[in-house]
Parts: structure tokens; C-alpha cells; sequence
């Protein structure tokens, strides 16, 4: 098993289960600083998990156990790879977890910045990786098999958990490459 992110009492004034275990997975890698590898995480209802592992229960905060409430464990020891979409192509979920959650480091840069890059893709990641006005973030996506998500960015340059935008189209690909994971 993985490790369970660690929950956070101060929380934006969010309500539902999925926006509450995103924001704080969210902020458990924010934890860890930047420069990360992807992460990936199972949301599994945490009811269900302190009945398989009552141990966990007194680091829980008495919201953590709302009706409803997901926890995310983390998947150790992911697979290096250079394409995130084979990665997520071969994984499963069982019934027992309800959702996904993925964070994953990026670099943005403005429009038409990509306009008179190399052909060769190596180099063409290294223009971009040195442009002048490129952007470090992090996305965290996380998805259940009822069809939601949440999508929450992290500017390098805003790093703060209050400088978080939230939506739930801001990466669509991850929505649905991290949706498959979960269907049967």
C-alpha cells in the first residue's frame, strides 16, 4: 500500500468530498517543493479505509470522516517514463477505489511561443525549457468513476496554497487519460 497524504484542517470553503481530497493532495506534494517526477494517487473512501486500517484513525480530523469523505494513497514506485499517456494506458483500478488523482509538473509558455521551434524533440524541449517567459506549474487531476473532477494548477512563480486556481477543465487530456484509468 501506499502512503496516505496528510489532511489539512485549514481548507478553502469547498464542501464536496472530491474538491476537499484534491486540494489536500494538492497541498501534500506542494510539500514537497518542486522538480518532482509524476505522482499518483487512489481515492478510496475513508470510511472505508479506517475500517481496513483503524490505526489511521487518530490522525484524522473529525471532517475527514464526513459522509462521503475521500482519502488519497499514494502509489509508490511508479515506472520512469517519458510518456505520461502509456503510463496511465496500463493501469487499472479495483471497485474499491472510487477515483484518481495525478500530479504532474509542466512548463507553459505564451502563445505562439512554440511557433519556430526545432524538429528535432529534444531540442525543441530544450527551447522551451530556456524561453525567456516560460512558466513552471503543477497539475494535480483528480477524477471519480461517477464522472467528476477537479483540476488544480500551481505557479511556481505563485507558490502559495491560496495563489491556486481551480477548475474542472483547466487540463482536459488528464481528465480523460486519468478517467480511463477507472473504467472497467
Amino acid at each position: 500500500m501506499g502512503r496516505v497524504t496528510s489532511q489539512t484542517p485549514e481548507r478553502r470553503q469547498v464542501t464536496d468530498p472530491l474538491s476537499i481530497a484534491a486540494l489536500d493532495t494538492e497541498r501534500h506534494v506542494a510539500a514537497g517543493g518542486w522538480e518532482q517526477n509524476p505522482r499518483l494517487f487512489a481515492l478510496v473512501p475513508t470510511a472505508d479505509l479506517v475500517a481496513r486500517e483503524p490505526h489511521l484513525r487518530p490522525g484524522l480530523h473529525g471532517s475527514d470522516l464526513a459522509e462521503g469523505a475521500l482519502s488519497a494513497i499514494e502509489q509508490d514506485n511508479l515506472p520512469p517514463t517519458s510518456n505520461l499517456e502509456s503510463l496511465l494506458g496500463g493501469i487499472s483500478w479495483p471497485e474499491a477505489v472510487v477515483g484518481a488523482a495525478l500530479a504532474i509538473e509542466r512548463i507553459v509558455v505564451p502563445p505562439g511561443a512554440d511557433s519556430d521551434l526545432p524538429d528535432d524533440p529534444e531540442k525543441a524541449v530544450e527551447a522551451l525549457a530556456n524561453h525567456p517567459q516560460r512558466q513552471d506549474v503543477r497539475l494535480l487531476v483528480a477524477v471519480t468513476r461517477d464522472g467528476q473532477a477537479r483540476c488544480l494548477l500551481r505557479q511556481r512563480a505563485h507558490d502559495s496554497d491560496d495563489q491556486v486556481a481551480a477548475g474542472e477543465d483547466i487540463a482536459p487530456g488528464l481528465v480523460h487519460a486519468l478517467r480511463a484509468t477507472l473504467q472497467d
